[in-house]
């Protein structure tokens, strides 16, 4: 299969252009930036520097490419706010959606995410509907996933991966990201506010290793429409999980504390596991330790 693959140099993306050519797939993937598509060529894909705000552009390079399935991994994690996230969710899927349609692609996969779900005492299963009546600054986050995954189901076949929390190579819970450097005491990323000093409390999350999650969107161009949560094994509350990784980046521990929003709840990943995703890290416990 010919894939191209938006946002191929990211956490995520970098994973997964090994893992389709290693498959035996044809990858073309975007970057932003040149270095990036040397990158992508070194790795054996063809490369394309793309600003997906300019809808022209994605349209001649989807075109150019002619693959017969797209798979979006577009974020502004790295250094950008959830307005960012929100504008590339709305913005870039329409450009890329309206692109794929242009040139008669029927299948896409998207990057979507699993704590957008509303309030509840259990973590969520893809039944749950989403968290439409939050407050700012959570509701832009919403908004955004709403504006993804209603533009993507305009493809004929269609998949959102609602990933957990990312760790990893690339990601803010890694040796040296975001979230070691709060538990450092080094709170002069401005991004490091977003993760709320690391409380370890009653908050539950679901996670999910990079290379997990590139597995799964390898798998899902060939699953049947609809949203599935991409989350391993274990949601787990902070005042678990946030010593388990304070330990794997060599930084003391938050003293335990209560209290959690209602959305804080986890999802599950029963589903994706019906499809036959079997995470490498089942469980934050050990892949903290081995993937960060």
């Amino acid at each position: 299969m010919r894939v191209f693959v938006a946002g191929a140099t990211g956490a995520v993306g970098r994973f997964l252009v090994e893992q389709l050519i290693g498959d035996g797939h044809q990858v073309v993937g975007t970057s932003r930036r040149a270095e990036g598509v040397e990158r992508l060529r070194a790795a054996g894909a063809e490369g394309v520097v793309l600003d997906v705000f300019d809808a022209e552009a994605v349209a001649d390079a989807v075109a150019a490419a002619a693959p017969d399935a797209v798979i979006h991994q577009l974020t502004s994690l790295s250094g950008g706010t959830s307005a960012d996230n929100g504008r590339i969710r709305r913005e870039g899927t329409r450009h890329l959606v309206d692109a794929a349609k242009r040139a008669g692609v029927e299948r896409m996969v998207a990057q979507s995410v699993a704590w957008v779900y509303e309030p509840g005492d259990e973590p969520a299963d893809e039944s749950v509907p989403l968290d439409l009546g939050a407050d700012e600054p959570r509701l832009t986050t919403v908004n955004g996933i709403v504006a993804l995954e209603h533009t993507v189901a305009e493809i004929e076949h269609h998949v959102m991966l609602r990933y957990g929390q990312l760790y990893g190579p690339g990601t803010w819970y890694r040796r040296g990201g975001v979230a070691d450097a709060v538990l450092h005491g080094d709170s002069s990323d401005p991004a490091a506010k977003f993760l709320g000093g690391l409380p370890a409390n009653a908050a539950v999350a679901s996670f999910v290793h990079v290379a997990d999650a590139a597995r799964a969107a390898v798998a899902a161009l060939e699953w049947s429409d609809g949203v599935v949560n991409i989350v391993d094994d274990e949601p787990a509350a902070a005042r678990d999980w946030v010593p388990v990784l304070a330990a794997a980046v060599g930084a003391p521990a938050p003293e335990p504390s209560s209290g959690r929003a209602g959305w804080e709840r986890g999802a599950t990943n029963t589903l994706a596991r019906s499809l036959g995703w079997d995470p490498q890290f089942p469980t934050w416990r050990t892949g903290f330790g081995a993937g960060v």
